[in-house]
Order: structure tokens, then sequence, then C-alpha cells
């Protein structure tokens, strides 16, 4: 096989966190892809409809408890406002490197090419209409439906 047949083509992210750190995962990896010339499609579900919300989406924070890997003691994250501060570090930091606000960073995606979904069940869960998503969601889909635009050569599903 040459290597042309081996260049990805496809990836299909799938978003089911709604902290800052997981988010901002999956928006660089789409990001990333767009700019490559790779098609891009999100899968917002679960606390990742958050991402999408017009009302929550400029509202994220860090998960500090869920996160082994955070850099401050546990015990720290069952005090009320710590992970309001860690939020509010982490989205200066994230200003000091120049990384857009979740609705730029959609708008960046849409317009590399990349498409924005949001999941029929979590929509149903937490009683929201499309009405309340950003304007960057171009459907709502069920789960098969996602898959059924995931298929192709050269795709990856990647799960956040």
């Amino acid at each position: 096989m040459s290597e042309a047949e081996n260049t990805l083509k496809k990836v299909c992210i799938i978003c089911s966190k709604g902290g800052i750190e997981d988010v901002y995962a999956a928006l660089v990896l789409a990001n990333g892809a767009v700019m490559e010339g790779i098609e891009a499609k999100l899968f917002f579900t679960f606390y990742g409809i958050d991402v999408i919300s017009k009302r929550k989406m400029n509202k994220l924070q860090a998960n500090i408890l869920g996160n082994p890997a955070v850099k401050i003691p546990r015990l720290l994250g069952i005090i009320p406002g710590v992970h309001l501060l860690v939020s509010k570090m982490m989205k200066k930091r994230l200003d000091q490197l120049d990384f857009p606000p979740v609705g730029e960073f959609l708008e960046m995606i849409i317009a590399g090419g990349g498409e924005i979904y949001a999941c029929k069940l979590a929509m149903d869960m937490f009683k929201l209409a499309k009405n309340d998503l950003c304007e960057h969601v171009k459907k709502v889909l069920t789960v098969g439906d996602f898959y059924g635009k995931c298929g192709g050569e050269n795709t990856q599903i990647i799960y956040i």
C-alpha cells in the first residue's frame, strides 16, 4: 500500500465531556484536521452538549475532581469555589497562548469545512431544543446517524 493510500482522510470526534481540558482537546483535534485538509466531524453528547449550548458554551469550567492529572491536591477540589479559580487560571493561560474562545473555535472549524452535530439522546436527556444550540450545529443526530457519517477508508473515530 502506498503512503497516499494510508493517509488519514476523515476524523470523527465524539466529545462527551464538558470540562475545559476535554473540550479544547476535541476542538484542537478538529481544527488541526481541517487545517491539514482532513474531513472533520464533531459529535457532542452527554455533558459535551454544553460546548454547543448557547447558554453554557462560554461558561465551561475545569474538571478538577475527576481528573487525576490536576496539579493541585484533590482535597482542595471539595472546597467551594476552587474549581472556579482553577477554571479562571486555565482560561487565562489559554488566552495567553492565543487560543480562541469556544464559539470562535467552532467558527474556525466550520470555516475549514468541519461539521458539528448534537446527540439526540443528550438533547432529550437535558430537555434541549435545536434553538438552544449555537448556530454552528448542522443537525441533531442519533448515534447511529452519526456513525453513518463516519464510514469510508482511512477514517478514525476519536472519543473524548
